[in-house]
């Protein structure tokens, strides 16, 4: 239990450590997303060894949410990769000291072209913070980290604050959910944000469609054939009235008399909920979700079905986990 403790004791430093911060924050944040979103080069995100872990997240972060940015490890940048750097171009340096050698080496190079820096650090008196255009104070309590020394909560601080950062960008540039699948198109979040019902449903031959006064015999007839577990039910102007599933077809042969003397009209869950076919296949499956349905008619403008959405194609296409 004393190491229980002492490990919840250091996640509640760290989550301290982006309070104060929070608190801390002031008008130079808001000058450094200014300086970001007007930028008409890339954001050069620099550091070295642990906090350039953090700096590398940081681009990443920036680059998925629509600001063009790359990482350059200080100590690659004295030794050639400073080619990547251009007069057009920011400079986001991070050093909880500001005075690692490999970074403060990069500075002079950075002022002779008149590049722009913006300094997350722990030490406002630092040679980093006193070339920096703007600085943001990411210091933390010196008891918060081990012997003061190994990068903690420094390093969550300054994470916090870079991703604090690129979701302010990603406001002020009003990005949406779109946008955001056009940087991620290979993964799950890609898919679940490009995907339409119209790619995943069935149509044509595949839709499973009865009318109104069709018997029970057939309407068994087409939830089998196609598959599905299901049929959309339409009335004489071909409009959608209604659905029927293997729960509707258990439910009718609860009910007294003969199960194939009845029809459609009989056995339909009447008004059920729908989709069209341009509608993102992640809200069909939030609307799946929301009421407890693993199927959905597809609709067009008229109201008349034009296909059937099942969860086990949002499943085969990835966009459910």
């Amino acid at each position: 239990m004393e190491l229980l403790e002492f490990i919840k004791r250091q996640l509640e430093q760290e989550s301290e450590a982006i309070r104060l911060l929070a608190q801390r924050v002031d008008e130079k944040v808001i000058k450094a997303v200014d300086l970001i979103y007007y930028c008409r080069g890339k954001i050069v995100v620099t550091g070295m060894g642990k906090t350039g872990i953090i700096a590398r997240k940081i681009a990443a972060t920036l680059s998925s949410t629509g600001t063009t940015a790359i990482f350059l490890h200080a100590a690659e940048g004295i030794h050639g990769d400073l080619g990547i750097l251009e007069a057009k171009d920011l400079v986001l340096a991070v050093s909880y000291s500001g005075n690692t050698q490999e970074l403060i080496s990069l500075v002079p190079y950075v002022k002779f072209y008149k590049v722009p820096i913006i300094a997350l650090t722990g030490n406002v008196e630092s040679q980093l913070a006193r070339n920096a255009d703007i600085v943001i104070d990411c210091s933390v309590p010196r008891d918060f980290e081990p012997f003061g020394l190994v990068p903690t909560a420094s390093t969550t601080a300054a994470l916090a604050m870079g991703d604090a950062i690129a979701i302010a960008l990603l406001k002020k540039r009003n990005f949406q959910e779109s946008d955001f699948a056009r940087y991620h198109p290979g993964g799950t979040i890609g898919r679940k944000l490009i995907l339409k019902v119209a790619d995943l449903m069935h149509s044509g031959a595949g839709n499973p469609l009865v009318s109104l006064d069709v018997k029970m015999d057939k309407v068994i007839l087409e939830m089998t054939s196609k598959g599905l577990g299901c049929t959309s039910v339409i009335n004489g102007k071909g409009k959608l009235v209604g659905i029927i599933t293997d729960g509707d077809l258990r439910r009718i042969l609860a009910q007294p008399g003969d199960i194939l003397s009845k029809t459609a009209k009989n056995a339909m869950t009447a008004n059920p909920k729908k989709v069209y076919a341009t509608t993102n296949a992640v809200e069909a499956l939030r609307l799946m979700e929301d009421h407890k349905i693993t199927m959905l008619p597809v609709v067009n403008e008229n109201n008349e079905p034009v296909g059937m959405l099942h969860m086990h194609g949002l499943i085969d296409a990835g966009v459910v986990g």
